[in-house]
């Protein structure tokens, strides 16, 4: 009996998440209001609609935080206060609220919400959460031995 090889399950993106439309117009927001350039602008809120996605289906909003370089991400589509509310209710069934609270940016809560969005299906961009692909001694990427 010949077995084929498993295909790889191509991960998520967050920005598919949303109508391309949207995701432009919030990405066009977010770039000016928070000065990224486009492309960052887009890798954060892409990033920051997975985070959501993955915090609103697990109910793990408890014990999720976003990191600080994809926090803008959920202020954008927070401002844009009713495609927020419908998208929120559509897929929850509820409104994420955005509580901030004490919790600290650890390296392991970045660890464990970067775990949590990869378990839901979603390509995770280290960068974002403050964790470089490679470190390159001397210089400190957050994550690696030389820092």
């Amino acid at each position: 009996m010949t077995v084929a090889p498993e295909r790889p399950v191509a991960l998520r993106r967050g920005r598919d998440l949303v109508a391309p439309e949207l995701f432009d117009r919030l990405t066009a927001f977010c770039a000016e209001e928070y000065k990224l350039d486009p492309v960052m602008a887009s890798r954060v809120m892409s990033e920051g609609l997975a985070f959501l996605w993955t915090m609103g289906t697990t109910g793990k909003g408890d014990v999720m935080a976003p990191s600080a370089d994809v926090d803008p991400a959920w202020h954008t589509f927070m401002l844009h206060s009713q495609e927020y509310a419908e998208w929120c209710e559509e897929h929850f069934g509820r409104f994420l609220h955005h509580a901030p609270n004490s919790k600290t940016r650890t390296v392991g809560l970045m660890l464990d919400v970067m775990d949590l969005i990869r378990d839901a299906g979603f390509e995770v961009d280290r960068s974002l959460w403050g964790f470089a692909a490679d470190c390159n001694s001397p210089a400190c990427c957050g994550d690696g031995p030389c820092c």
